[in-house]
């Protein structure tokens, strides 16, 4: 690629997201690579602000505004971490990122996906991740892991997550070449490797690039 890696994670709350974030950003360092890790919703002053808004509002909040804001709050994380970390050579690991407006919203919500896509890329001024890994999982196992009281979100009924999880899939198979699907029920070592192996030829092009 011309320039750094730009992968994001998604799927249900419950996946692993976090923790496999965590941990892929600590193996592309030690394949020399200096990394951004950041999420989606938040990671700038306004984004944090949305962040709240859109996961601890009590209110009613109609489905198109839902989307803009998640919108809004990702254009901002593009212009002030994403866009100028890529642009210093450096490599992004996001906790979700566009995907998640086009599922949660779109497949789930009933809003029309492909202009969820459309605006979503007006948003990022056309950035989108290099490679999206989607952890899948059974719904009931997802929320049994939830460690936390649950937000706004999450507290819709398992009829809105079945929609959801379905529609990263139907995304997947709609998009292979940037979006991929790992059984979540696996060990989370063994999610971490096929994940570094999805990237490794990735790695080997930019290492070289640098030498």
């Amino acid at each position: 690629m011309a320039r750094p890696a730009f992968i994001a994670l998604d799927g249900l709350d419950g996946a692993g997201k976090s923790t496999q974030c965590r941990l892929l950003g600590d193996w592309l360092r030690t394949r020399g690579f200096d990394v951004v890790q950041c999420a989606d919703p938040g990671g700038t002053e306004i984004g944090d602000v949305l962040r709240k808004l859109l996961l601890e509002h009590r209110g009613h909040m109609t489905l198109p505004c839902e989307a803009m804001l998640f919108m809004a709050s990702r254009a901002q994380l593009v212009a002030e971490i994403i866009r100028p970390a890529l642009d210093a050579g450096k490599a992004i690991v996001c906790d979700r990122f566009l995907l998640a407006n086009v599922v949660y919203q779109g497949h789930a919500g009933g809003l029309d996906a492909q202009t969820l896509w459309d605006i979503g890329l007006l948003a990022t001024s056309g950035l989108e991740p290099d490679l999206t890994f989607v952890l899948d999982l059974p719904i009931d196992i997802a929320q049994s892991r939830r460690k936390v009281e649950a937000d706004r979100m999450e507290r819709r009924d398992g009829g809105y997550f079945a929609k959801v999880r379905e529609g990263f899939l139907a995304e997947a198979r709609r998009r292979p070449e940037r979006i991929r699907v790992i059984d979540a029920t696996l060990a989370t070592d063994a999610i971490q490797s096929i994940m570094r192996t999805a990237l490794a030829g990735l790695c080997e092009r930019e290492t070289a690039s640098k030498r």
